[in-house]
């Protein structure tokens, strides 16, 4: 029987700057909050600011929050705008810049470990622009585009998009966005694997396991794997969120609302 709960980092919980000049991080999850597989978080980059070209073992993807990115794979260099996402497959070469020479950029990044490394490239790709463009067949990066993304209802009010996913080359994670109109929420279910969910627009209620916590501007809930929670809208704003699992595709099992709200206890299977 697992003992981990869930895990709550405040989107206003100090910043760390070792990741280059002029580019903070806010780390979500990752292994020094209990996750397993999986480590999410948030890079804010200065104006013109630009991490070097480096690899992973592991797949990544990034989400873009405010601002406009150029990311270059190998030399293909693409614009993303608001809410467009990256995967990057293990030992793919890439760098990531804040495309405006006045504004800031912040970006979400996923990665499919719960111990994050890296290793800088020093070769020199031929760069191609691809602008707002998208991947030829072949190459191994995966753009979603917010704005051509399908949209699909998980409940009455709700409208998701599916950002990276096995299906988009992704291994090991697969994530996107979620929105929810006032009054609305998903049924009370639990995973297969462990799941972060960052609160990017309006307030929230989270419950896990009968606790409930108020959520919002990035806040970020970790639910461990087996755990059954919810997040449910209760203002008068829409509320969204990103989420992403540790698993390749996007799965849920359906429990007893009580398990969330706390009149049922549960009692995790051995």
């Amino acid at each position: 029987m697992s003992d981990r709960t869930e895990h709550l980092t405040r989107g206003n919980s100090p910043l760390a700057t070792d990741l280059a000049r002029g580019i903070s991080i806010r780390e979500f999850c990752s292994g020094r909050t209990g996750a397993r597989n999986l480590t999410t978080g948030m890079a804010i980059f200065e104006p013109k600011a630009e991490f070097p070209c480096h690899t992973h073992k592991f797949s990544e993807a990034l989400t873009i929050l405010k601002g406009s990115a150029l990311v270059s794979v190998e030399g293909r260099r693409y614009q993303l705008r608001q809410w467009d996402c990256i995967h990057l497959p293990a030992g793919s070469a890439h760098s990531t810049a804040n495309a405006s020479p006045s504004e800031p950029l912040a970006l979400h990044y996923a990665f499919a470990t719960a111990e994050p490394r890296r290793t800088f490239v020093e070769t020199r790709f031929e760069v191609v622009d691809r602008g707002l463009g998208a991947p030829q067949e072949g190459e191994p990066e995966f753009i979603a585009r917010f704005d051509r993304a399908e949209v699909y209802p998980l409940a009455e009010g709700t409208k998701f998009r599916d950002l990276f996913a096995s299906r988009f080359g992704s291994k090991g994670i697969c994530g996107g966005y979620g929105e929810f109109q006032p009054g609305t929420g998903l049924p009370c279910h639990l995973h297969k694997f462990d799941e972060s969910i960052t609160i990017v627009k309006g307030r929230a209620t989270c419950q896990v396991a009968g606790r409930s916590y108020s959520v919002g501007n990035y806040d970020t809930a970790m639910v461990p794997t087996g755990l059954p929670h919810r997040f449910l809208n209760e203002g008068s704003e829409p509320m969204a969120m990103i989420w992403v699992y540790a698993g390749d595709e996007p799965e849920r099992t359906i429990v007893e609302a009580g398990y969330c709200e706390g009149s049922l206890k549960w009692n995790p299977p051995a």
